[in-house]
């Protein structure tokens, strides 16, 4: 088996090719086909570097030379790569379409040449939109509230339409939020570990009330080497950790474990199209055969851990971010005066 992972040295990525090539051992190999955007990280697979079974290419999954080249000889795919942060999309860039759809286009194109025989797609919970009370199934009507949301279900349908139009064997997965080491910290939790760490304020949207349900990253990469061989051809999965928490709740505890104050949270306005409540009905993959095994609690506090023992991992980052936060700050504010005063213009 020779896998491309596209977005491999991303959070996500990294896990799911630490943990192949150790889960399957001499009987695999992987293509690494990153970008290497701002979130992307070389750092995250130093401990697989230099091992004769990974290879690491530098190209962007839209660039169907690059995709040609770093999928010569592949038996898989699993794309990880994609614009991921709802408030950069927010801003109207348009490299979420270029990655997350366009590029799952030319990556689908190559694979259907090359008679693939398994093509993983990475979607999100995000597709769904909100729900107010029970969880959503893989048949749920995709009803996306923001671009980044509405770009991964562009791609996520566009994957399903090459089974449907071509028979490729396409599996589409559909998470919850992930969280774990190694993760940009731009996300939730650690950015707020690592501003509590530095005794900075943790600014929270709107009441803090906003549900997610929390996926450790190990169980995720665990999820879809499973899939690599359980996976049916033209279906989707949905991989939940069954850990509904409100976002205050993640707070108050990152806090706590950190010994910091509750003085350091600082309520700020909400976002646009901000989903009050995510969850996944994952009894379909359940009844396959999978199911996560770490408990919130205990993954939280390995990652809590995590960023605070490696300091040297993400202050480099928020250092270089530091820069974009402040012209995003100011960016967004304009944006959003321009399509208030837009909005109350008559006809």
């Amino acid at each position: 088996m020779k896998i491309l992972v596209t977005g491999g040295c991303g959070f996500i990525g990294s896990n799911f090719i630490r943990r192949v090539l150790t889960s399957r051992g001499r009987g695999v190999s992987v293509v690494n086909l990153d970008k290497l955007t701002y979130a992307a990280n070389p750092a995250n697979l130093e401990d697989v570097a230099g091992r004769p079974e990974y290879r690491f290419v530098r190209g962007d999954i839209a660039d169907p030379e690059a995709v040609r080249g770093a999928m010569e000889g592949c038996t898989h795919v699993v794309n990880f790569a994609a614009e991921t942060h709802v408030d950069r999309s927010l801003l109207g860039d348009a490299s979420f379409i270029e990655t997350d759809v366009r590029g799952v286009f030319v990556l689908l194109e190559e694979g259907k040449r090359r008679g693939i025989r398994k093509f993983i797609q990475i979607s999100t919970d995000e597709v769904y939109g909100s729900i107010a009370e029970g969880s959503f199934t893989e048949d749920s009507t995709l009803n996306p509230r923001n671009p980044y949301a509405a770009s991964k279900a562009g791609g996520d349908r566009l994957a399903f339409s090459y089974w449907a139009s071509y028979r490729m064997p396409v599996v589409i997965t559909r998470a919850s939020n992930n969280y774990g080491p190694y993760q940009y910290p731009e996300k939730l939790i650690p950015l707020f570990v690592t501003n509590a760490v530095d005794g900075e304020a943790l600014p929270l949207y709107g009441d803090g009330r906003n549900v997610r349900d929390w996926l450790f990253v190990r169980d995720h990469a665990e999820a879809i080497d499973f899939l690599l061989d359980a996976g049916r051809d033209g279906e989707t999965y949905n991989i939940a950790g069954g850990n509904e928490r409100e976002n205050l709740e993640i707070t108050r505890q990152v806090l706590r474990e950190l010994g910091k104050p509750e003085s350091l949270i600082r309520y700020v306005d909400d976002r646009p199209g901000h989903d009050r409540r995510y969850s996944l009905d994952a009894s379909k993959l359940a009844r396959l055969g999978f199911s996560p095994r770490t408990p919130f609690d205990e993954g939280l506090s390995e990652t809590i851990r995590w960023y605070r023992d490696h300091p040297e991992w993400w202050r480099p980052i928020k250092e270089k971010d530091a820069a974009y936060r402040a012209f995003y700050r100011t960016q967004y504010a304009e944006r959003l005066a321009t399509s208030t005063t837009t909005a109350k213009e008559p006809g």
